[in-house]
């Protein structure tokens, strides 16, 4: 029972920098999106592939959140972007307080219109804390499970689009991009849903044309 209650509690502070997060983003007119998935389903290759495709139409900016190390925050930097790690120690997810300061160093950087949240790999903590984005994107590979909609409901149904990655190699697995789809629209029937591989480029003009039309006027 004190669990639940502290469980509570530190979710109910989290909601409330969340909110702070939020205004101050808006007030600046930066559209901010929070990537979960578990690890290993090319996030970070999806956001050099974003940054790539939105080079020419926005700034863009990078926090990456990671247990250890900063090698994300690194590929990312060659871009010329602005790109901050957050090393969370034993955490398994980043929150809106660990975002709350670094939210600084963003508006520092004048002119960004879109901020990207890269979270910790895993399908589980990510999705219960709000960190103040305008939404959360859930990203999957055909090399996972089909049914890991089933498996992870409240990431699902917390996120408003939904990736499914590494198109380019559904021939060599058993996974069903129809199954996929209807998973996850059964525990969130708004979700947007994009198919996307890096490697072929498959649904990266879609992936930006889309977080284009949402930048604020």
């Amino acid at each position: 029972m004190h669990d639940i209650i502290i469980e509570e509690k530190i979710l109910s502070r989290n909601n409330e920098i969340a909110q702070e997060n939020r205004r101050e983003l808006k007030a600046r007119r930066i559209f901010s999106i929070n990537m979960v998935s578990s690890p290993g389903s090319g996030k970070t290759t999806i956001i050099e592939k974003t940054l790539e495709g939105l080079k020419d139409r926005l700034r863009v900016a990078v926090i990456e959140g990671d247990i250890r190390t900063d090698l994300d925050a690194q590929r990312l930097s060659k871009y010329d972007i602005p790109v901050r790690q957050i090393t969370t120690g034993k955490a398994c997810h980043l929150d809106a307080h660990m975002v709350r300061h670094t939210l600084p160093w963003v508006f520092g950087h004048g002119a960004v219109r879109l901020l990207i949240i890269e979270n910790v790999g895993n399908m589980v903590c990510p999705a219960e804390y709000d960190l103040g984005e305008d939404m959360k994107v859930a990203v999957m590979s055909v090399t996972e499970g089909d049914d890991k909609p089933l498996k992870y409901p409240a990431l699902f149904q917390a996120s408003g689009v939904l990736l499914i990655n590494k198109t380019d190699l559904v021939s060599h697995t058993n996974f069903s991009v129809g199954r996929a789809k209807e998973n996850a629209l059964r525990i969130n029937p708004h979700l947007r849903i994009f198919l996307t591989s890096c490697t072929d480029g498959t649904g990266m003009k879609e992936w930006c044309g889309f977080l284009s039309e949402n930048i604020p006027e």
